[in-house]
């Protein structure tokens, strides 16, 4: 069963969130991902908790009893605003250090990127999640562009009609694609769902995936060009050993330090799960589900409990 919502004010959003464990726990704060909501984690609370955590979970701006204290505010879904709703949240719960965690791992990684300071230790699933926006405009592969088809729906007025009045429809293939062999009900389902009906739900969303392919204009500026200036060296280092950028800042972030990190890999179809080469500063876990890598989440969380 998961824990009553609790609510608290950063100085944009009236945050609904949900608290397990001790109060003097380890604070460890699981970040779900669109379209998520936490009940993506309900399977990791206890672990957690037995391991000495104290488990927040709180619901993203747009999503569930989350809200804008204002009209006026722009609802932005950008990297940046993400990423400072997370370190809001951190002062307004007075937690100076925690660990962070999430398949959403976008507001995760740009604490761990901007604020180390305040990060113990730092678990995403499949990569860091950070956008490139600067070098958005450069394609993938034909097949990786092929799954991206509701990003480009995003950007057109026919796709914001068609999320918000088909928000469960359109959303359910997702957890299909991206999870082929998570066999969860219409039950499961219908659980996060529920908290598509925010309504900054859509406006929300739009803007995230306009703005990352420069679409839509952004705020905060001021940490969008703190991470721009990141992936920009990142980009840079590529050059220089003669590789080619994935769209997302992975590398730019890897010497932070003071953090130790995870990355759990989900692939599409293969069960395998490769060991570190030696000396390398993540582990890296394949998982065949959302539900899998939930419980590895757990796993490698607890490693920062115990450091």
């Amino acid at each position: 069963m998961s824990a009553a919502p609790k609510r608290i004010r950063t100085a944009t959003l009236d945050i609904a969130y949900e608290e397990s464990g001790a109060a003097d726990g380890v604070p460890v704060f699981l970040m779900h991902g669109w379209p998520y909501d936490p009940r993506c984690y309900d399977a990791v609370i206890a672990p957690l908790c037995s391991a000495g955590a104290r488990v927040i979970v709180p619901y993203l701006r747009g999503f569930g009893p989350t809200r804008f204290l204002s009209d006026k505010t722009p609802r932005s879904g950008q990297q940046a605003a993400l990423g400072n709703d997370l370190r809001e949240l951190m002062d307004a719960l007075a937690v100076d250090r925690a660990v962070l965690a999430g398949y959403g791992g976008r507001a995760a990684c740009i604490v761990a990127a901007l604020w180390p300071q305040r990060v113990r230790g730092l678990v995403t699933v499949n990569a860091y999640h950070i956008h490139d926006i600067a070098g958005s405009a450069k394609p993938q592969s034909p097949e990786q562009e092929r799954r991206f088809w509701y990003q480009w729906y995003f950007q057109t007025e026919r796709g914001r009609a068609g999320l918000e009045n088909n928000r469960g429809a359109l959303c359910r293939p997702l957890w299909e694609l991206w999870s082929p062999h998570w066999a969860f009900d219409t039950a499961t389902f219908q659980r996060s769902a529920a908290s598509f009906d925010n309504p900054d739900f859509v406006a929300v969303t739009i803007h995230s995936y306009r703005h990352r392919y420069g679409n839509a204009a952004g705020d905060p500026q001021e940490i969008e060009r703190r991470l721009a200036e990141k992936t920009q060296n990142r980009r840079a280092h590529d050059r220089a050993a003669g590789r080619s950028g994935r769209g997302d800042a992975a590398g730019g972030f890897r010497k932070t330090r003071g953090i130790l990190y995870r990355t759990l890999c989900a692939p599409r179809a293969a069960a395998d799960r490769p060991q570190p080469a030696a000396g390398r500063p993540r582990r890296f876990c394949r998982c065949r589900s959302r539900t899998d890598a939930g419980i590895r989440m757990a796993s490698e969380s607890n490693l920062y409990l115990r450091s």
